[in-house]
This record gives structure tokens, C-alpha cells and sequence, in this order.
């Protein structure tokens, strides 16, 4: 397993949209981006940390019940 990095948000939204979710929409402070009934919420900095990155993935997991490696991560 590689090591983990940092993520510029439009890499980011890029390998989601791989994934399958849609392009980002406006509403209120936040973007969302939707999986079916699953939506996320994304954060509006413009890099996402390790931790941050980790955290999301997690959420993601939940929301569309599907488990992400993180190879697969690495290679979307």
C-alpha cells in the first residue's frame, strides 16, 4: 500500500466523478455532489489533508456501500 498525500480539491472531485457521483452543484455555502440518493457535502478549502481525505472516503463507504482501497483510490 502506497503512502497517502494531500489532495487538490479538483483532483479530488475528478476521481469522485471516476467513481460515478455527478458533477459538483451549488447550495448554499458548500458543493455537493450526488451518488444516486447519496449526497456529499464538499468542503470548501482548496486542498484536502491526509486526514481530511481519509474521513471523506470513510463517509463515502457508508453512503454508496461500496468499499474504496486505497490502491484503487491511488489509481483513479
Amino acid at each position: 500500500m502506497g503512502k497517502w498525500n494531500p489532495c487538490k480539491r479538483g483532483d479530488f472531485i475528478k476521481k469522485l466523478k471516476e467513481l460515478g457521483f455527478e458533477s459538483p452543484e451549488p447550495g448554499g455555502r458548500h458543493f455537493y455532489m450526488r451518488y444516486g440518493t447519496y449526497t456529499l457535502t464538499l468542503p470548501s478549502n482548496k486542498e484536502y489533508s491526509v486526514q481530511q481525505i481519509k474521513m471523506l472516503l470513510k463517509e463515502i463507504e457508508r453512503g454508496i456501500n461500496k468499499k474504496i482501497s486505497p490502491e484503487e483510490w491511488e489509481n483513479l
